[in-house]
């Protein structure tokens, strides 16, 4: 794995542990507060600007993971913002991307491997 596949993929850890931190407060949290939908916007669209890096860096998406899915999520709310669904990113933010975390240790490993052994 290239270094810069390694940094896509550590950053999207990142990002998926405050996908995490978003969904702990709730679904009702969530609607009603426009910062922490705003936030899970910007995670969504930083996890589609990383896959399509990685599908660009031939990285190959796990099983449950479909990079294509991610960046055309992105680009749906980079450019159609005004169409947003919130029970839509609702259940992109509660269930899908949690098992996408899940899918995707194996890489995250390999990922924290390739970073160590370049110092």
């Amino acid at each position: 794995m290239e270094r810069k596949a390694a940094k896509e993929l550590l950053h999207i850890r990142g990002w998926m542990m405050r996908v995490d931190e978003i969904v702990r407060r709730g679904k009702e949290a969530y609607v009603a507060d426009d910062l922490l939908q705003e936030a899970g916007d910007s995670l969504m669209m930083k996890l589609g600007e990383a896959a399509n890096r990685l599908s660009r860096l031939k990285v190959l998406a796990p099983d449950g993971v479909e990079w294509a899915l991610a960046v055309a999520n992105r680009n749906f709310i980079i450019h159609q913002y005004d169409e947003i669904n919130r029970e839509l990113t609702w259940l992109t933010l509660s269930r899908d991307l949690p098992e996408w975390k899940v899918s995707l240790e194996g890489l995250f490993g390999e990922a924290e491997g390739v970073l160590d052994a370049a110092g």
